[in-house]
């Protein structure tokens, strides 16, 4: 898989807050389940800034902070309602279509989220046509991010050597997994649930450069791409 006249052979999203504004929804559902469930017992509080990291790691969280297990079932029974509530809920990131369009590289999804799920939001942006199978999630792999794993995982399945990927993120397990998997990372914090100084964070993570604009990402991968060529 190479791509004339670029420096990359493939663009890699992730797909919560970088496909889809599906996070804030996310947040919403997990906060107002668990405080539901356990009222006036602040478990909703280790859930802050828990974007990018897998429902079960948040889970384990909860259980650890209230010491004693959640209730049986409950995990699958939160992802089923999750599922069927972003399917209908989360929003395209604004200009993400035409952006991947017009990207001139082969587009894949890498996700902590369930298949399922990354299926369902490529769907709500319509850009099943730029992304095809290329989807590879923490369903696929041992160890999802921060571990590099399923980065490592698309590319090899690609064929692409990790220095040829340029990966867009916006959480930083999600980066931490990229840059150390040895791929180029652009911090995307253009979406509804990035907190005040989140762009900081993500650049003393690794991301090389940040972006909050989708519109902008055909132009800033152009420019890298020219910029490594002349290096």
């Amino acid at each position: 898989m190479k791509s004339r006249h670029s420096a990359f052979d493939l663009l890699i999203c992730d797909c919560d807050g970088v496909l889809v504004d599906s996070e804030i929804v996310a947040d919403r559902i997990l906060v107002e389940t668990i405080s539901s469930l356990y009222p006036g017992r602040g478990a909703e509080q280790v859930l802050v800034n828990g974007f990018g990291t897998q429902t079960e790691v948040l889970l384990a969280r909860v259980a650890d902070h209230l010491g004693e297990a959640l209730p049986v079932n409950f995990s699958e029974e939160l992802r089923n309602n999750l599922d069927r509530r972003l399917a209908l809920e989360a929003e395209p990131i604004r200009g993400i279509r035409q952006a991947l369009e017009t990207a001139g590289l082969p587009v894949a999804v890498v996700s902590n989220s369930p298949e399922s799920r990354v299926r369902n939001a490529i769907r709500r942006a319509e850009i099943g046509h730029l992304i095809g199978d290329r989807i590879y999630t923490a369903d696929h792999v041992e160890r999802p991010k921060p571990a590099p794993d399923v980065y490592l995982l698309a590319a090899h399945s690609l064929m692409v050597p990790p220095e040829r990927c340029i990966v867009v993120e916006d959480s930083g397990p999600g980066v931490t997994a990229a840059k150390a998997a040895g791929m180029s990372v652009i911090g995307f914090v253009g979406a509804s649930h990035i907190p005040a100084g989140h762009d900081a964070k993500l650049l003393g993570l690794g991301a090389g450069h940040i972006l909050n604009d989708m519109g902008l990402l055909p132009q800033l991968i152009a420019d890298l791409s020219r910029q490594r060529s002349a290096s």
